[in-house]
């Protein structure tokens, strides 16, 4: 059986951030290779998210909360419990490029948590990780408003 590919292009964004998201499964390893590559991105540390809905009607908006089909806290990529579309940060280099290569044993690109036809979610701010002391930390990580998006879907 073939290995499943899987693109998210960022559609809607409110600072002109173009990019795009590559999903590809490694069958061998038993996860998925994530490769991020965003320009006129602001600097600083940006949350990263893969969200529930791939509707983007009204926006980045319409998209729902994080993707989190076992009922967990909100974490980081390498917390024991996490959202499975908890990815963390992203930050742009000094040129508002961001490139990163990261493996992902959760994030699944077929069966029942098939990420495909959900969302990413780039965010204003930094993603505290589920480390911080309000009730929202546990939920979102205070990652602040949603300044691009896209919706997963298979590729070549």
């Amino acid at each position: 059986m073939a290995a499943i590919k899987a693109i998210a292009v960022l559609a809607t964004n409110e600072l002109n951030i173009t990019g795009h998201v590559l999903f590809t499964e490694d069958r061998r390893k038993k996860e998925t290779i994530i490769t991020v590559h965003f320009e006129n991105v602001p600097g600083g540390k940006h949350g990263f998210h893969i969200h529930t809905l791939g509707d983007l009607r009204a926006g980045c908006d319409s998209l729902c909360a994080h993707y989190n089909p076992h009922n967990q806290p909100h974490g980081g990529r390498d917390s024991e419990k996490r959202h499975v579309g908890d990815l963390g940060n992203v930050e742009p280099n000094q040129n508002g490029v961001v490139h990163k290569v990261m493996r992902d044993k959760q994030i699944k690109l077929r069966g029942k948590y098939s990420v495909v036809g959900r969302s990413i979610v780039l965010h204003d701010g930094e993603d505290d990780l589920g480390t911080g002391t309000n009730a929202e930390s546990k939920k979102t990580g205070n990652a602040g408003k949603r300044i691009a998006c896209g919706i997963i879907g298979y590729r070549k």
